[in-house]
This record gives structure tokens, C-alpha cells and sequence, in this order.
């Protein structure tokens, strides 16, 4: 069911995507493809805010802080999740696997490699004070126009 607290934390989230997803690239190698890696995170935002972040709403401030924490959480899991998907099937494109189950392992470990390369203390301060704007944004939503 729509609601103001579902659009509000699904544009939140999208902007959070977007503006972490500036912060990432320059600190990927200059030789990196991002083709669709901006739009793929921000369609992620979307779809946590929406389906995490909206949900959860109207549960006073410090519920919406948490909120806002947890969909920030969800965002940089999938987000992350998704790019090191997307890395392992270029690599299966380029047969540097030997099997299926060698691919899957891939997947975990470029998603450590990933999480690890974007555990800067500047990206830490960006989401942590973008969860609790988003997260205060999203209840205010939810309590206005609900």
C-alpha cells in the first residue's frame, strides 16, 4: 500500500545511493567500467526505502532514527551485494572460473573486497548522518501524512 513514509524513505534512500555512489567512484582503479553502477544503486535505494524504510515508520524518533540506520544498512548490503554479482559475471564472461560453485565462492569474495574498499571514514560519516536525516524524514512523513 502507498504511503507518504514509503515514497519519502524511497526518495531518501535514492539520494543517499546516488551521493555514496559519487563518494565510491573515485576511489575504484581508473581502468573501472561503472556503465549502470549510479543507476543500479539508486534503484536500490528506491527499493529499500520503500520496502524497509516505509514500512517502519510512525514509530516515534528514536525508532525512526533506527529506521533510518537499518535502511542505510540494507542499501550498502545490497548495493554491494549487487556489484560484486555484476563483477563475477564479467569475470564468468571471461571463463576465469572453472565451475558454478567457484563463481559463487567469487561472489563473497569480491564483496569483502568491495566492503572493505568502501570502509573510509568519510563514506562512515556520510551514511551514518544521511541514515538519521533520512531516517527523521521518513517518520515525519509517516506521522504528516498518514
Amino acid at each position: 500500500m502507498p504511503s507518504a513514509a514509503r515514497l519519502m524513505g524511497a526518495i531518501c534512500l535514492a539520494i543517499v545511493a546516488y551521493v555514496i555512489s559519487g563518494m565510491v567512484i573515485p576511489l575504484l582503479p581508473d581502468s573501472t567500467d561503472f556503465g549502470n553502477f549510479v543507476p543500479i544503486n539508486v534503484t536500490l535505494g528506491l527499493l529499500a526505502g520503500w520496502f524497509i524504510m516505509g514500512p517502519r515508520a510512525g514509530r516515534g524518533t528514536t525508532a525512526g532514527i533506527n529506521n533510518g540506520l537499518t535502511g542505510v544498512l540494507v542499501l550498502m548490503l545490497w548495493g554491494i551485494g549487487a556489484q560484486a554479482v555484476f563483477e563475477m559475471v564479467r569475470l564468468a564472461m571471461r571463463n576465469r572460473y572453472d565451475g558454478a560453485f567457484e563463481a559463487l565462492v567469487a561472489v563473497f569474495t569480491i564483496w569483502a573486497e568491495y566492503a572493505v574498499l568502501v570502509a573510509t571514514a568519510p563514506i562512515g560519516i556520510a551514511l551514518i548522518v544521511s541514515a538519521v536525516i533520512s531516517g527523521l524524514l521518513t517518520e515525519f512523513a509517516g506521522k504528516r501524512w498518514s
